[in-house]
């Protein structure tokens, strides 16, 4: 995934270790997934780092749904490989 894609979300070699995070902030993209992963709401997680805020968490999600979804193209059966299943 290319993250260099995203404005919400920014990367700076002596900022939290070069991972990538909320632009503005020193919040962990990976915090979000993390979190959401364990059974937190959006909303919960937007109180728990209140430095960022809903537009970027929006941001960040879209960006993902749609980077799985043009990974999840289905090969054409001319390429010989079959979809997945």
């Amino acid at each position: 995934m290319n993250w260099q894609r995203c404005t919400a979300v920014e990367q700076h070699p002596d900022k939290v270790g070069g991972a990538w995070v909320f632009r503005g902030s020193r919040v962990p993209v990976a915090a979000l997934f993390t979190n959401l992963r364990d059974g937190a709401s959006v909303e919960e997680f937007l109180e728990w780092f209140p430095g960022v805020d809903p537009v970027s968490v929006a941001a960040v999600l879209d960006f993902e749904a749609k980077s799985l979804s043009a990974a999840a193209v289905p090969r054409t059966e001319s390429s010989g490989a079959s979809p997945s299943a």
